[in-house]
């Protein structure tokens, strides 16, 4: 068992190597990708009545594959995965059901609604009331759903780290695409802005972010699931390649928190492990530093030095930025003055960019913290709903310590809303992911390392 295991890992490596190249060669291939997963999930789910939570399987796969399909076109609109996920998860709960404890999030999801009514009733004509607030709510609306089936649904280490898995093999096609795409870094590469063209022509943070959840990805992977030197040499490959395409996208967000994600998981497994175990991960984290120091010093010598100048917040002439977050601070600074205006109700789900275009402070760009946000257009409703999505999973976990992710997970969530809002379904599924009960891992993980069975 375990020898057919270790092969078909490396062939689900190969095959997404292979619809990288298929994609690039044929891109309405992107298309027939992004119908055919959704279909093939619906038989899985439905052909095992979704005994295991394969409904999460299915999930997983596709918000690993969303910016895959952005970037190449075969995305049908922004929203199509988040509302895939949505689908999967209430096919979960009518298999499955939910637990009574998760109706926390059905509050969380009534307290969307006055901002909509505000933005319903709102007589500015220029604005797309659907439109608004179909971009704006899908993000939370996912997340509500998604959380009301994870709270307290119970799953093994090993299912989890599948689901994990699941989310990690569309991310190996998007690097690959990513190295067919733009095969140079240093043709392209001129100044310290986020770069398109090594971002596959689409948005280097968004794309940055998907990365950062791969480098965590295989980081774990690597650590925790690799037995073989065989294993050790195909995660740590794909780790460094990942980490450096994260880095030259020159989106600092991503690499920001996939780092944060590990040392999140660091934490959790030093603090739970006994004297022999914390040497072993000692020796992990001294290897983990010179891996880093490898990648950014080749992600240096191929910007030419100017990726160091981005984390220094500086220009390509080296001079200093006042501003730390590319625009980011005159946003959310609006969006503080628009919630002490409208501290009760807001100022309607999906308005406040139309508020702050209105204000002439600034310009007219759509918000990238999802926090400020929420207060800004839903007032002390979005307060109230931010405090249920801060709080809940910590009160999940303090019975649920084997939940080595939980930390992880929660730092992905809360650094991705804060630089890239809720644009992706990522963010809101990891976040749900928090608030599973983990059972049956084996004390002492890095002694006894288990395989994954996906």
């Amino acid at each position: 068992m375990k020898k057919n295991i270790q092969f078909s890992y490396p062939s689900f490596v190969l095959v997404h190597l292979f619809i990288a190249l298929a994609v690039f060669a044929l891109p309405f291939l992107s298309k027939i990708y992004a119908i055919l997963v959704p279909f093939a999930g619906l038989l899985y789910v439905f052909g095992t009545k979704n005994k295991n939570n394969e409904v999460l399987l299915v999930a997983a796969y596709m918000v690993g594959m969303e910016v895959f399909l952005r970037m190449t076109g075969g995305n049908f609109n922004n929203e199509y995965v988040k509302v895939s996920v949505i689908v999967f998860m209430l096919l979960g709960m009518i298999y499955s059901g939910f637990s009574m404890n998760s109706l926390v999030y059905s509050v969380f999801l009534i307290l969307l609604i006055p901002g909509i009514l505000m933005t319903s009733l709102s007589d500015d004509l220029s604005t797309d009331i659907k439109k608004v607030l179909v971009f704006n709510l899908s993000g939370p609306v996912c997340l509500g759903i998604t959380a009301i089936y994870t709270l307290k649904r119970n799953i093994n280490f090993a299912d989890l780290q599948n689901i994990v898995l699941a989310m990690g093999l569309p991310i190996i096609t998007t690097t690959a695409y990513l190295f067919l795409y733009n095969p140079s870094v240093q043709e392209v590469v001129t100044s310290t802005q986020s770069n398109f063209e090594t971002s596959g022509g689409f948005g280097p943070n968004q794309v940055s972010t998907i990365l950062g959840l791969g480098m965590f990805v295989f980081f774990a992977q690597l650590i925790l699931f690799s037995k073989t030197k065989k294993m050790w040499f195909l995660n740590g490959g794909l780790l460094l390649l990942i980490s450096y395409r994260a880095i030259v996208t020159f989106s600092r967000g991503g690499v920001i928190t996939g780092a944060a994600m590990i040392v999140g998981l660091i934490i959790l497994l030093y603090y739970y492990s006994n004297v022999k175990t914390k040497l072993k991960l000692s020796i992990i984290m001294i290897l983990t530093a010179l891996l880093s120091l490898a990648v950014w010093s080749y992600s240096s010598l191929q910007t030419s030095g100017l990726i160091n100048k981005r984390y220094a917040n500086e220009d390509a002439a080296g001079r200093v930025k006042k501003d730390k977050l590319g625009g980011r601070e005159a946003i959310m600074n609006a969006e503080f003055n628009l919630f002490f205006s409208n501290p009760i109700t807001g100022v309607g789900a999906g308005l406040g960019k139309q508020y702050r275009k209105n204000m002439g402070k600034i310009e007219d760009a759509a918000s990238h913290n999802e926090i400020t946000r929420m207060l800004a257009e839903h007032g002390l409703f979005g307060l109230f709903g931010l405090l249920i999505l801060f709080v809940t999973p910590f009160i999940m976990y303090i019975n649920n310590r084997q939940h080595f992710y939980f930390l992880s997970f929660y730092l992905f969530w809360l650094l991705t809303i804060n630089h890239a809002a809720m644009r992706t379904a990522a963010p809101a599924f990891v976040y749900a992911l928090t608030l599973l009960t983990i059972n049956g891992i084996k004390k002492n993980t890095i002694e006894n390392k288990e395989n994954s069975t996906y």
